[in-house]
């Protein structure tokens, strides 16, 4: 088996792990995932909002909000689902610019 597949499979495996991050806190009662706290959350967390954060914080809208597919039911297996196919998107879209950008900066050093 050649190294990069071995990178492939690691990846995979990893991926597929995701969901414990959603599964263990509901486990043990704890709160969301550390960091992934929005401006009330961290409100509630510290008792107050950074300014900096209060200024940016509508900046950013995540494309998967809570990491679930548009018209996804709760529970905790549909989500988990939601955290694989959000993982796996990840996933092939790092891979897809790491790949256009070796090809990019490849040619430049061939030219020279």
């Amino acid at each position: 088996m050649t190294t990069l597949k071995k990178l492939w499979i690691g990846i995979a495996v990893l991926a597929l792990l995701s969901p414990l991050g959603l599964i263990l806190p509901s486990l043990f009662g704890a709160g969301g995932a550390w960091g992934e706290w929005g401006a009330e959350e961290f409100n509630k967390l510290v008792g107050y909002v950074p300014e900096g954060m209060r200024r940016l914080a509508h900046l950013w809208k995540s494309p998967l909000k809570d990491y679930a597919m548009p018209g996804q039911t709760q529970g905790l297996a549909r989500r988990g689902l939601g955290y694989v196919l959000t993982a796996f998107i990840g996933v092939a879209i790092t891979a897809g610019l790491g790949y256009l950008i070796a090809n990019v900066l490849g040619r430049k050093n061939r030219k020279k």
